[in-house]
């Protein structure tokens, strides 16, 4: 049987589909990508909290499987929706990438080393709220972009100052001339597209997902610190990469790749998320790793403005995690996590 596989047209899409191709191809299938484009490939412009609960970059993709053009569909689990038409059905969700979050930095600075009022860059409600609760003394800045992008905004200023500086030096004959050519061409590609950037916002550091990262080949061109997963919670399914498709014959193929370790982990991460009927209007955090008999979980819910929080972690049984992480969840509401998701509502309105 041949696949249709469709994904977003952007370098990380493609490679995380890549991977599901080459999954699929090792059990003799044939599978084409098909490129999509979506309401936020659209809108580069707006922050992605802005775009609708229904999935900024998912709802387009899965509309071609629902009306057949297309066999299934390839996503970033943290950016699916918790609700689904009845006749789809996730049908494979490959083995977790790093599922955390690092601070990117163009010198290797820590967080703690941060001077007040750095300014850090991200697209995330929830990573603006940690780093506000975390630092009240920095400047949390919106970024859009894929993450090429995102990295060559952080390193174009340094950079640039960089290669003014020799100029100055090959015009007061410190350098020799080509000198400056030369340590152009030592760059690697993600800095050379820095250099020609024009600089609009100076960013001292970027907040990101490290699978993003890993997936787009740039972890080992970047410094970085990764952040604890127990204290700056994940998104719910960060990490994980989503194959959506009908409820038929195509998701029947689909269960060959399914990673049953993170499928339960993503479960409980997303029947919690479900369960605070937050989408991506607020600020919320789980992160869930199976041990043993056990879903070791923290859940983090916040304010907007990373002021207020309600945290719980609990060790749920993997024979029932899926009632558990309700109960969990229930919990949370219970402490006020329902109050802090409906002031996100309103402010989001």
């Amino acid at each position: 049987m041949d696949i249709r596989l469709a994904t977003r047209g952007s370098e990380l899409a493609i490679r995380q589909a890549g991977t599901v191709k080459d999954r699929l191809a090792n059990r003799r299938r044939t599978v084409e990508l098909i490129e999509v484009e979506t309401r936020g490939d659209q809108i580069r412009d707006e922050l992605l909290h802005r775009l609708g609960k229904t999935g900024a970059f998912v709802r387009a993709l899965d509309e071609q499987v629902l009306s057949g053009e297309l066999d299934a569909a390839v996503h970033s689990m943290k950016d699916m929706p918790t609700e689904f038409p009845d006749d789809l059905v996730v049908g494979a969700v490959l083995e977790r990438g790093a599922a955390g979050d690092v601070l990117v930095t163009p010198d290797g600075s820590s967080f703690e080393e941060l001077p007040s009022g750095a300014r850090i860059g991200t697209g995330s409600l929830r990573r603006t709220a940690q780093l506000n609760a975390q630092r009240s003394d920095i400047d949390v800045e919106p970024i859009r972009g894929n993450v090429d992008t995102r990295i060559e905004k952080l390193l174009a200023p340094s950079l640039q100052r960089e290669h003014e500086r020799r100029v100055e030096q090959v015009e007061s004959g410190e350098l020799e001339r080509g000198a400056v050519d030369e340590w152009f061409e030592s760059r690697a590609p993600i800095e050379q597209r820095a250099l020609e950037r024009e600089v609009e916002t100076e960013y001292d550091a970027l907040v990101m997902a490290e699978a993003g990262l890993d997936r787009s080949g740039l972890l080992h061109h970047v410094a970085f610190q990764r952040f604890d997963t127990e204290t700056f919670v994940p998104a719910p399914g960060q990490g994980a990469i989503a194959v959506t498709a009908s409820d038929g014959e195509t998701a029947d193929l689909l269960t060959d790749i399914d990673h049953p370790r993170t499928r339960v982990e993503t479960t409980v991460e997303r029947t919690i998320l479900s369960e605070l009927n937050g989408g991506c209007i607020a600020p919320i955090g789980v992160y869930a790793a199976l041990q043993g008999q056990y879903v070791h979980t923290v859940a983090c819910v916040l304010s907007v403005d990373g002021t207020e929080s309600i945290r719980l972690s609990r060790d749920l049984p993997v024979a029932s995690h899926g009632r558990a992480a309700t109960r969990l969840a229930e919990d949370l509401i219970d402490r006020g996590a329902d109050e802090l998701v409906e002031q996100a509502r309103e402010m989001h309105e």
